[in-house]
């Protein structure tokens, strides 16, 4: 097979979509080997570039890229133009896998997508009108593909129910931990104790409820939240986790939640939402509290910490489940399904 796939997210500072379109192109070049080829293709903006690159390098995938000065509105009137198709610059292919970034029209091949949730359609309140409009419009087209993507059965199901995509068209295909997610290895040092949190100010990131949370602990235990520091490097990280005594995920709704996996493989105890959506994130080796409840979060805390030595083992061998090289291996039985 010759796959052309869209790595535009890469021309951004990456988060979960970003690491997820990066790994499972390098899983399915691993699990490949010599027997398919990959084209890295998409219109990407003047300052993405070099992101893109540096993502790429080493990578055994040809790049077709398009340095354009206006990249987001490039890619939305491909999209809606339906011209010129994707060959003329991604070359001939078997398949054209798109992301929730564009949909650019093609000739022939398998056509694929990725949806990594649909909160855009449940919450549209809760967002930005252009966001809202951008993933509706995604969300029509992955009806239209011959396979999707998604990152968590609990996804897989909300399309369909909500899509109406039959189930025979979706293919789950998990997130992969990084290697450099690992209890060995640099710590953070607050020169206090501290709970760490990815959580943001977004509102289903949930920020304010660990916050509320926080009012019962002393001095003994600080908060360390990463919506308060900006964007971090997908490097630091690693840091981050192995420094902390226990890793918070308070969120009201995800796609999957790889944070609870890193910081599982990072060796800490988890105290994670009870929302169904972290069920397969969570597996049986966190402690599940309430997302709306500060006192069940202080509470989840406090006992996370008292069973670390029972957490931390669970914790590890539940995060060996996800490899990157298992996502690969999924995307190309998924293309080869439908060719």
């Amino acid at each position: 097979m010759r796959i052309a796939y869209d790595v535009t997210p890469l021309s951004h500072p990456r988060t979960g979509v970003g690491n997820y379109v990066l790994g499972a192109l390098r899983g399915m070049i691993e699990a490949a080997g010599d027997e398919h080829e990959f084209v890295a293709f998409g219109p990407v903006s003047i300052r993405g570039r070099p992101l893109v690159d540096a993502a790429l390098d080493g990578m055994g995938a040809e790049r077709r890229l398009v340095t354009v000065p206006f990249a987001h509105a490039t890619r939305r009137a491909w999209s809606r133009l339906g011209r010129p198709p994707a060959e003329r610059f991604a070359g001939w292919f078997d398949v054209l896998h798109f992301t929730d970034w564009m949909y650019p029209p093609q000739r022939s091949g398998v056509r694929a997508t990725m949806i990594h949730d649909l909160g855009p359609l449940r919450y549209p309140e809760k967002l930005h009108p252009r966001t809202v409009r951008m993933h509706t419009a995604n969300a029509d087209q992955a009806r239209r593909c011959d396979v999707v993507f998604t990152n968590a059965e609990f996804t897989a199901r909300d399309i369909v129910d909500t899509l109406r995509i039959p189930r025979e068209r979706i293919r789950v295909a998990y997130p992969g931990v990084d290697d450099v997610f690992a209890p060995a290895g640099d710590r953070h040092d607050t020169g206090r104790p501290y709970a760490f949190t990815t959580a943001t100010l977004e509102w289903r990131k949930n920020l304010e409820t660990v916050r509320a949370a926080w009012s019962t602990f002393g001095d003994d235990l600080v908060l360390l939240a990463l919506g308060d520091a900006g964007y971090v490097g997908h490097e630091r990280l690693p840091a981050l986790y192995r420094g902390a005594s226990v890793f918070i995920y308070p969120s009201r709704f995800e796609g999957f939640g790889i944070p609870v996996v890193e910081a599982m493989a990072c060796g800490v105890p988890c105290v994670v939402s009870s929302h169904p959506s972290l069920d397969e994130a969570a597996g049986d080796a966190a402690i599940r509290v309430d997302p709306e409840d500060p006192s069940a979060i202080a509470a989840g805390v406090r006992k996370a910490l008292e069973q670390r030595d029972e957490l931390v083992p669970r914790g590890l061998a539940h995060a060996r489940r996800f490899t990157w090289l298992e996502t690969g291996r999924n995307h190309l039985q998924g293309y080869a399904d439908v060719l």
